[in-house]
């Protein structure tokens, strides 16, 4: 049988194949197995079933390394923290737990028979759309992976997917909703609306003491300094080293005949040229017109009339009509695709054309070609020492702050030492731990390393911007809430500006009063010196036009209506406070309702089946007995 035969194999294809085998997410699995843990841990146990440690690391160390290809250079071990990584782990470990055990409870089960076929036809595994043995077998050692571990894996896909079935078969879609949710998506509103600018309230407020003094109590917490850190480093410049160093003849010959890529000059052109636009939208008779009009001017062109002159009476390239279409000397791959074709397939004095780009039709002529050609040992002489020097120096330097680092003691004052062996040190102020250092920018391996370290620890050597460092974290703060003093410039402009916030709020809240009670919008406006404007109609989800994003507002308007035109309170929305009223609605169409209602059908099944797969895992959870052995903070 094929299972069998496959479970004689050694090993298996990573888990990660299994994702786009049946198209369900893969949160609720991870059965792959890790090598070398302690096969006796255990983290907890679901309705009385072992979630190990062997099955948390492997799905701890997948996600981990899904978040870092995703991030990349902007990868932070803060982020494990901040995306909540290991309990996310063993939350879908949990939640596999308790899939399985609610599949078993409901008679359902996958066959062997099912899982062969799933890998017979994975198109990984094909050759010409046959399934290939050589191929399995290949991945399989590839990949290092349990054979039963693999299909475990799909087995435990295929029940996922099932138990999905299952559900959705008691889902129904109702015409109804279907006209609910389009509605919801596609009706409009047109609002009027008054905005409130707190800055136009700051010559009307003033800080006392008492307001300080209370705001401050009630936001201390904005003022907390974070955790902060003094360094101490020591540079190791190459530049320092440049004058000590001395290049051979030898040295720049032998530099010349191992590299001789780096003097080469590609093939270039200089070339003119001539362009007719056209638009985006033109129509195929407008284009053709348009090239009848280049055909006519390539035809003057070459029976002798002068191609810059031509160029700077037809050519609508605004950088260089007026230059006679000058677009000077270029290599390949500097201009788009069919128009570089064109250029470098013309001899020198040649015109061609018109050829087509995205930008329009155009005319070339060759004025000059620089074949290829490797700059003579002469011509280089002086780069190629330049270049030698750098790198010698840049060894100097390395080989500098290795030997201080091996002579260094354990328990060094690196400002001392530095002293004793000739060398400046750099000190730097207390700055925010976790923030950019200071001269250093946003180096994130560099802050990484030095953030790392303890008070009075040294780092490694560090190399920035082609330089070398040893840095010394020479003392920390903890976090702490300063004296109000400290901060008393920031806090009268805090304070005052939430009193201008408050003023603004209290003067929407008695405008709005007002409209309630029967104002008209205009009168009360001209009375109140306001400028009222209108948003337009606008849909739900979106940027409310002029305004912005604003929920609130969006969430509010939909309720209200010709019997209600204004809502109970004003909005706080990007620091200005609003005061809106109902101008009207536009309902949906129904021939676009009928043309898009089975699309909508779909979105809403599927957005349906989520939000009851969701509840009912939630459910099992909320009944499910979870003892936890290893909590999520050991782990």
């Amino acid at each position: 049988m094929f299972m069998t035969m496959m479970r004689r194999q050694s090993k298996s294809i990573l888990i990660k194949i299994v994702i786009g085998l049946i198209g369900v997410v893969f949160v609720f699995w991870g059965i792959f197995t890790i090598r070398g843990e302690r096969p006796g841990s255990k983290i907890a146990y679901v309705n009385g079933e072992l979630i190990s440690g062997l099955e948390y690391n492997a799905t701890y160390r997948d996600m981990l390394s899904a978040m870092q290809r995703q991030y990349k250079d902007y990868w932070d071990e803060n982020l494990i923290e901040t995306f909540q990584l290991k309990q996310k782990a063993l939350e879908s470990l949990i939640g596999e737990r308790l899939i399985s055990q609610e599949a078993g409870r409901l008679g359902l089960k996958v066959t062997d028979d099912e899982i062969a076929d799933a890998i017979y036809t994975y198109p990984a595994f094909q050759v010409n759309g046959v399934f290939d043995e050589d191929r399995y077998r290949s991945l399989l050692n590839y990949n290092r992976m349990e054979p039963a571990d693999f299909e475990a894996a799909i087995g435990s896909e295929l029940l996922g997917e099932k138990i999905r079935q299952f559900i959705k078969s008691f889902l129904l879609v109702t015409d109804n909703e279907i006209i609910d949710y389009y509605t919801f998506q596609n009706e409009k509103i047109s609002l009027g609306f008054v905005a409130f600018n707190p800055e136009d309230f700051k010559d009307d407020v003033k800080a006392t003491t008492k307001d300080m003094e209370e705001y401050f109590e009630k936001h201390k917490e904005e003022y907390r300094i974070p955790p902060q850190i003094k360094i101490n480093y020591i540079t190791f410049d190459p530049s320092d080293f440049k004058d000590k160093v001395s290049v051979t003849e030898v040295e720049i010959a032998d530099y010349y005949e191992y590299n001789p890529d780096r003097f080469k000059e590609h093939r270039q052109v200089k070339a003119r040229h001539i362009l007719l636009s056209v638009p985006p939208d033109a129509s195929k008779e407008s284009e053709a017109e348009i090239k009848d009009k280049a055909l006519e001017i390539l035809n003057r062109a070459q029976h002798g009339e002068d191609f810059s002159e031509l160029a700077k009476k037809y050519s609508q390239d605004t950088t260089n009509a007026s230059t006679g279409g000058d677009l000077g000397y270029f290599k390949k791959g500097q201009m788009v695709e069919p128009f570089e074709d064109l250029a470098f397939s013309l001899k020198k004095g040649e015109v061609g054309g018109p050829v087509r780009t995205q930008f329009g039709w155009h005319l070339i002529k060759i004025d000059d070609i620089k074949e290829e050609k490797i700059k003579t040992l002469n011509e280089v002489r002086e780069q190629i020492e330049a270049a030698l020097k750098e790198d010698i120096a840049r060894d100097m330097a390395h080989e500098r702050a290795l030997v201080l680092m091996d002579q260094m003691p354990y328990d060094v004052d690196l400002s001392s030492y530095a002293a004793q062996h000739g060398l400046g040190i750099t000190e730097s102020d207390f700055f925010v731990k976790r923030g950019d250092i200071p001269g250093f920018g946003t180096d994130e391996k560099l802050k990484q390393a030095i953030y790392s370290l303890d008070t009075g620890e040294v780092s490694d050597i560090l190399e920035h911007k082609g330089k070398y460092y040893i840095f010394q974290v020479t003392g920390a703060k903890d976090s702490s809430i300063p004296a109000m003093s400290e901060v008393a410039g920031q806090l009268k402009k805090d304070v005052e500006e939430h009193l201008s916030l408050e003023a603004a709020r209290k003067t929407a809240e008695t405008y709005l009063e007002e409209l309630r009670q029967g104002a008209d919008w205009q009168e009360l406006a001209k009375r109140k010196n306001t400028i009222t404007e209108e948003t337009g109609f606008f849909s739900r989800g979106g940027n409310i036009p002029d305004i912005g994003y604003a929920p609130s507002i969006s969430e509010a308007a939909f309720l209200l209506s010709d019997k209600a035109r204004y809502p109970d309170h004003p909005f706080l929305v990007h620091n200005k406070v609003y005061v809106i009223r109902w101008l009207g609605n536009k309902g949906i169409k129904e021939d676009l309702f009928d043309k898009e209602k089975g699309n909508f059908a779909q979105m809403l099944s599927l957005s349906k089946e989520r939000l009851v797969w969701d509840r009912w895992l939630q459910a099992l959870r909320d009944k499910a007995s979870i003892k936890m052995v290893t909590p999520v903070s050991d782990l």
